[in-house]
């Protein structure tokens, strides 16, 4: 008796884990953003009228941002994945991945596994031969910043900012993606040693200011803006610092300077800009609450 009972929960321990195997195969989550994924094995999701799914792996290209090396297709057919055999005449196919990109499942061990694959392709290495470098580490960072992904873009940064904090462009986007996230007072700092080692771009004021609104630090945020207005080339940027300062006095009910920088924003703005319509409807509410 005892002989089969210990037989009959090791059939059950082994048809659990057959299932769960098979169930690992074949279960995908759609629920990671494509720039949350690099340097992964991906499937993409299929439309309805499709039967197999594209995979590949993600990447980035750090002139190109964020690329999508294709690697063939598979399908599902009792509880295995069926590999597409790849076309011979045609070469590698890589996508650049926008904004719109739908989201991916990482494939997990089993199905790297199964659809036999390495952890990680041999071509990848030439994509990472100057992954040390500030320059390489300054470019990913822009990359995440660029998508909006900047608690991301904050690693590489750090890492160069470590090795080489005025390189070219470093500084912008390290403030930037503390700006982004809303830790101003991390921002401060980096902007303050980059104006002290340039004190002639007028990004930095514009990132600074931005840093002394949304601290309420008003008076000082205006004083650096005024700076980079006056040093600044382009109409746009110049129109941005005045629609931040504008509405910082609309929030303080301070009419005399709102007007000021309103008319400042109708200077540099396009006519049928949204930093004009923005001017339009803080003069229309003034009045409200």
């Amino acid at each position: 008796m005892k002989q089969t009972l210990r037989i009959t929960i090791l059939a059950l321990i082994l048809i659990s884990n057959v299932g769960f195997t098979q169930e690992n195969l074949t279960v995908f989550k759609f629920d990671t953003k494509y720039y949350e994924a690099v340097d992964k094995w991906v499937v993409f999701p299929k439309k309805d009228v499709d039967s197999t799914y594209a995979y590949g792996f993600i990447y980035i290209d750090n002139q190109a941002g964020f690329t999508f090396n294709y690697e063939t297709q598979f399908k599902i057919k009792e509880g295995s994945l069926i590999i597409t055999p790849k076309d011979s005449t045609i070469g590698s196919m890589k996508y650049r991945l926008a904004p719109n990109t739908s989201l991916v499942s990482i494939l997990n061990k089993d199905q790297v596994s199964a659809l036999n694959l390495p952890p990680e392709p041999e071509w990848l290495k030439i994509y990472k031969k100057d992954s040390d470098q500030v320059g390489y580490l300054k470019n990913e960072g822009y990359h995440y910043n660029h998508v909006g992904a900047c608690e991301l873009a904050l690693i590489p940064l750090l890492k160069a900012y470590t090795i080489e904090p005025h390189f070219d462009g470093l500084e912008f986007e390290l403030s930037y993606a503390y700006n982004h996230l809303g830790q101003y007072d991390m921002a401060i700092p980096i902007i303050k040693k980059a104006i002290q080692n340039n004190p002639k771009n007028y990004y930095f004021y514009r990132e600074l200011g931005f840093s002394y609104v949304n601290l309420n630090r008003i008076k000082e945020a205006e004083n650096t803006y005024i700076k980079g207005i006056k040093m600044s080339d382009n109409d746009f940027e110049k129109s941005e610092m005045a629609i931040n300062m504008a509405q910082a006095y609309f929030k303080l009910k301070d009419r005399i300077k709102f007007d000021e920088w309103a008319k400042l924003t109708r200077k540099y703005a396009e006519k049928d800009s949204r930093y004009v319509e923005y001017i339009k409807q803080f003069e229309q509410n003034w009045n409200n609450n």
